[in-house]
Parts: structure tokens; C-alpha cells; sequence
């Protein structure tokens, strides 16, 4: 096992874990507002200090950490269900109808930037956690589609794939029990490197209001309403802050390690 994917595994584990935890207990009631106790420097019993409510910054932190997690995690579970099925169709039908269907509709998807595709449809539909959950969960479809069949097709002309069209398996069967098994590390690679891309998106959406809304804490939502608070209260903008680049980060030294891991050529150069 490399360093990359055991720092990765240590550092998102870890915050993963905080973000669960904050499910069963908090060390302050986030919802709890305390106007005397309000920018109370981080040390003493609100150990990373409270916010201009008077709210413990460590308990919104984990909380809003599960928000943006949460969001993240069904936004990719979205694109995994609709973009490998329509990538694994793609491949099995090479150069048909079907195929050039399935890529033009992505093209037109990747045609908008994520972001400007996420702020219009939170911008139509209203602001809310659904709304950015389905604006990113579309955008991962045309990702996952394009990844599995750009690994499948070089596999339909293994001998193996041959072998399991002699015995009579039709395209639909070699896929799910040949090919999907032999793309399912790309697929473990690419779902790390969204889902961090989805924790950004959720931040951002919210930092310009248009994610999660208030009283749910969220990471993004923290680094707003820190923004006038900076000079006198930097605890507010750092420990959210903070808190996405190390999960970011994690997040993608996870994908790193995994693809050297799971990289069979890797394998037989360490070998």
C-alpha cells in the first residue's frame, strides 16, 4: 500500500467519521443560538470558539461537513445508476444509433460548465440541498458514461469477450458479468475524484446561497456569513475552510492511491 492511499484512507476516514458522529452527538446544540457568547475565540469550552449567533463552530462544522457529504455521496450514487448502464450500452453497440445518441447527449451536458449548469437549475427550481444534488448528479451521469465506455470498448476485443459470445451470451449478459468487472477500478477511481468535486460544488452553491439552505448548517454556508467577520473573527472563515480542503484532499490522495493500486501494470512493475 502506498502513502498516498493510506494518508488519503486516514484523512477521509477521519472526517467521514466526525461528520457520522455529529448524526448521534454534537458537543453544543447547533441550532442553539447564544447572543452574549457570540465571537468567543476558539480554546476554553467552545474549543474552536462560537460564530455571530453565538453557535459552537465545532458542531456546525461536523454538522455542515455531513451536509456537504451527504449531498456529495447521492449526487454520485445518481451519476453511478444512470452513467454506467448508459456506458456499458454505448460500447456494446459501437458505431449504432445507440452509441452516437448516448455521446451526442453528452456533449450537449458537458456543453455548460458545471457550476453554470448547477446555478441555473438551483436558479429555475429554487435554492435547496435536492436542487444541487440533481444538478450535480446530472452532470456525473455524461462523466461515468464516457469513462466505462471508453474502458469497455478495448475489452469487447479480448479474446475472452469471444469466448462468451461462442457460448451464447447475448451483449446485455457479457456486459454485466465480463466487462463491468474488469472497469470497476476505473469506476472506484473516478467516484473518488467526484465525489470531492461534489463537496466543492456544494460549497460553492451554498456560498452564494443557492445550496443548502439555513438553519442547516453547511460548510460553504459558514464561509459566507464569515465574510464581513474576517478581520476580528478569522476562526469563522478558517475552520470551514479548512475543513473542505482536508476532506478535498483526502479525498483525492484515496483516488491517487487506489488508481496505483489498482492499476495492474503498477502491480507487475512493483512485482
Amino acid at each position: 500500500m502506498n502513502r498516498s492511499l493510506i494518508l488519503g484512507a486516514l484523512l477521509s476516514a477521519t472526517l467521514i467519521g466526525l461528520a457520522l458522529l455529529s448524526l448521534v452527538w454534537t458537543p453544543f446544540d447547533h441550532t442553539t443560538l447564544n447572543i452574549p457568547g457570540k465571537l468567543k475565540p476558539p480554546g476554553g469550552t467552545h474549543l474552536l470558539g462560537t460564530d455571530h449567533l453565538g453557535r459552537d463552530v465545532l458542531s456546525m462544522t461536523m454538522v455542515g461537513a455531513r451536509t456537504s457529504i451527504a449531498v456529495a455521496l447521492v449526487a454520485l450514487a445518481i451519476g453511478l445508476t444512470f452513467g454506467v448502464p448508459l456506458g456499458l450500452a454505448a460500447a456494446a453497440r459501437k458505431g449504432s444509433w445507440l452509441d452516437e445518441f448516448i455521446m451526442r447527449g453528452n456533449d450537449i451536458i458537458f456543453a455548460f460548465p458545471l457550476l453554470v449548469m448547477a446555478i441555473l437549475i438551483t436558479a429555475v427550481f429554487g435554492p435547496s440541498a435536492v436542487n444541487a444534488i440533481v444538478a450535480f448528479g446530472i452532470f456525473n451521469i455524461p462523466v461515468f458514461a464516457r469513462v466505462t465506455r471508453g474502458a469497455a470498448l478495448p475489452l469487447w476485443e479480448r479474446e475472452f469477450i469471444m469466448a462468451a459470445r461462442v457460448a451464447g451470451k447475448n451483449a446485455p449478459r457479457i456486459s454485466v458479468e465480463h466487462i463491468l468487472p474488469n472497469v470497476l477500478n476505473l469506476l472506484i477511481v473516478q467516484g473518488t475524484i467526484q465525489f470531492a468535486l461534489g463537496i466543492q460544488v456544494e460549497a460553492a452553491l451554498s456560498f452564494v446561497g443557492l445550496g443548502v439552505q439555513p438553519p442547516t448548517p453547511s460548510l460553504g454556508r459558514m464561509l459566507a456569513d464569515a465574510q464581513t467577520m474576517v478581520s476580528f473573527a478569522p476562526h469563522l472563515a478558517i475552520v470551514p475552510g479548512v475543513a473542505i480542503i482536508l476532506i478535498v484532499l483526502g479525498l483525492n490522495l484515496l483516488g491517487d492511491g487506489l488508481r496505483d493500486a489498482l492499476d495492474p501494470r503498477l502491480r507487475r512493475v512493483r512485482s
